[in-house]
């Protein structure tokens, strides 16, 4: 199969010069990572359109073969060698770039973070003998279900904005998809880092509950070290529904993925 190709590394500050902390950030950085990496969705849009016209029957795929963050190299550490943390932040990033690789599924056939152990938006950290997994790899843990799934569309209704300053973002992001074995799940990030969101489910399937994951902590640049290797990890989600509606509260800076259950 024919493929287009990209990188795509998101830089808080959009400066080559001066990526930004990996740590220690303030809200304006937060936002403005989410901001940049949001742009990608305009870049799969605007190419999808055009490939529509020339390949109508999707012959074609985008491959995202390199996406992530990517920030200043810590101090004392070599630039060279591109380690760095990799926080709450990254989590909450990795879920809105997999639901927008979800809602094209059609042209995005395969994307792949830039790197597993050590380097950039990494999985897992090493030093020597010693290992952790990072927020990033509790987030692609958590979106297993949507391999080899079907992505069904879905929308947010109502006010849905994050805004600072003279930009704004989506608040929440979704992703839905039915496993081959006829499972619902349902992906939701929520991007703003103090303010939680609460969404009632409307589908032509009745639910009636749901279960699965949800990755939070109250700092923004929550993370896990050598010394607590357990500080950030997902932790069970269950929801009822209550008089006939299902209603989902997600906390501030997190992401959940359930299951949708009768």
């Amino acid at each position: 199969m024919d493929a287009i190709s990209h990188h795509y590394y998101t830089l808080p500050t959009g400066d080559w010069a001066k990526h930004g902390a990996a740590l220690g950030f303030n809200e304006s950085e937060w936002f403005d990572t989410m901001f940049n990496t949001l742009r990608i969705e305009d870049f799969i849009k605007t190419n999808t359109a055009i490939m529509d016209k020339h390949d109508p029957e999707k012959k074609v795929g985008f491959y995202v073969d390199e996406w992530g963050t990517w920030y200043d190299v810590a101090e004392g550490d070599n630039p060279g060698f591109l380690y760095q943390q990799n926080s709450l932040r990254d989590a909450v990033l990795a879920g809105l770039n997999l639901n927008i690789f979800h809602a094209y599924a059609e042209r995005v056939r395969m994307s792949n973070i830039a790197q597993m152990v050590n380097v950039l938006q990494a999985m897992i950290l090493t030093d020597k003998e010693k290992m952790l997994l990072t927020p990033t790899y509790h987030v692609f843990k958590m979106y297993i279900p949507f391999q080899d799934a079907t992505s069904l569309p879905i929308s947010i209704k109502g006010e849905n904005s994050y805004v600072l300053g003279d930009k704004e973002i989506p608040m929440v992001s979704a992703s839905a998809a039915i496993s081959t074995s006829g499972k619902y799940y349902l992906a939701l990030v929520n991007a703003h880092p103090s303010e939680s969101r609460k969404l009632a489910i409307e589908a032509d399937k009745t639910f009636s509950r749901v279960k699965g994951q949800v990755l939070t902590a109250d700092a923004m640049d929550a993370h896990n070290t050598f010394k607590q290797p357990n500080n950030l990890q997902p932790k069970a989600y269950k929801q009822k529904a209550k008089d006939g509606k299902l209603i989902l509260d997600l906390p501030a800076k997190s992401v959940v993925v359930v299951e949708l259950l009768d």
